[in-house]
């Protein structure tokens, strides 16, 4: 690997996350959770930032926890480390003995160390094997899916995953395609898309085939679903006064955010109820007022931090 681990990973939004975040990790024996540790950039800045903190740090993708590890190697017993979906956050602090803790992050969507490295098969501007998998030792490829699912099936997950308005020929493509040979590299995949969406350079936001890449990564590691189990699991978890941040980059991942912390803000009695009763009252209060988003010099200096939007929230009482 040509870059270091630093130069493979900016951690975006970092001085908001320790605002944020930090107000709940004064206490001398506080926790947080990163739930996507990646490189560990956010968790480094933490452990330096709060001199007593303990992190614990989930990734599913194995290879990003080798790399994280010997980042963070020098903080010792500080930091733990868990091969795991994001989800079972709960299981992962049962297995540490962790009753609760004091912030969890969240920074969604792919890395970038998977994002730079070709042979994974995230980026349209490699030619790599259609892999996507953020854990490659578990479940179907990119590949699979383009060459075992059906036209109906494709045309759903390009339009709901990825937004993308060609999704039925866009599918009618890829299965005239695959009966002369099955996908195999991203470049040919690329090109097929090129070839129906339009580009007209300095009016078309990024490259024709971005959205079909993201619903096909979204399918492969069932990203949507994880995520709707993943927000009232993390907010379970946290101690009250503790902080969830959660950090999105695109509208269907923000959607899921939005709903699952607004459903936990607000009270849940019914409406015909004459008065709120202590188990319907609500179990967090918003500390974002609509999303926050990185700073314009952020933006310039780190591209990905350009779609990030956050929430946040603080957890006010245990849920019932």
């Amino acid at each position: 690997m040509s870059k270091s681990i630093n130069q493979l990973h900016t951690p975006v939004a970092l001085d908001y996350a320790i605002e944020v975040l930090g107000a709940a990790l004064s206490a001398p024996n506080a926790v947080m959770v990163d739930c996507t540790l990646g490189l560990g950039g956010h968790t480094e800045a933490f452990l330096e930032k709060f001199q007593q903190l303990t992190v614990v740090g989930i990734d599913r993708d194995e290879k990003a926890l080798v790399l994280a590890q010997e980042r963070l190697a020098r903080f010792g017993d500080r930091v733990h480390f868990a091969h795991a979906v994001y989800s079972e956050i709960d299981d992962v602090l049962d297995d540490l003995e962790i009753p609760a803790v004091d912030a969890v992050l969240l920074d969604l969507g792919v890395s970038s160390m998977q994002l730079d490295e070709a042979e994974r098969g995230f980026a349209y501007s490699f030619d790599a094997p259609l892999d996507m998998r953020m854990n490659q030792d578990d479940g179907q490829t990119a590949a699979d899916v383009l060459n075992n699912y059906s036209e109906s099936e494709l045309a759903k997950i390009f339009k709901e995953f990825g937004e993308e308005r060609y999704a039925k020929p866009i599918a009618k493509a890829v299965i005239a395609k695959r009966k002369l040979s099955n996908f195999v590299n991203s470049a040919e995949l690329a090109a097929l898309i090129s070839k129906i969406v339009p580009y007209i350079p300095g009016k078309s936001s990024g490259h024709p085939a971005k959205r079909v890449f993201q619903a096909l990564r979204i399918e492969v590691n069932g990203e949507l679903e994880i995520l709707t189990e993943t927000i009232p699991a993390a907010v379970a978890c946290l101690r009250v006064g503790g902080r969830i941040l959660v950090m999105s980059y695109h509208s269907l991942e923000d959607t899921i955010v939005k709903k699952s912390l607004v459903y936990l803000a607000n009270s849940s009695a019914p409406l015909d109820m004459p008065m709120e009763l202590p188990e319907h009252a609500p179990v967090i209060r918003m500390l974002t007022r609509g999303t926050a988003v990185a700073s314009d010099s952020e933006k310039l200096s780190n591209p990905r931090a350009a779609s990030v939007r956050m929430r946040a929230a603080e957890k006010i009482r245990e849920a019932a």
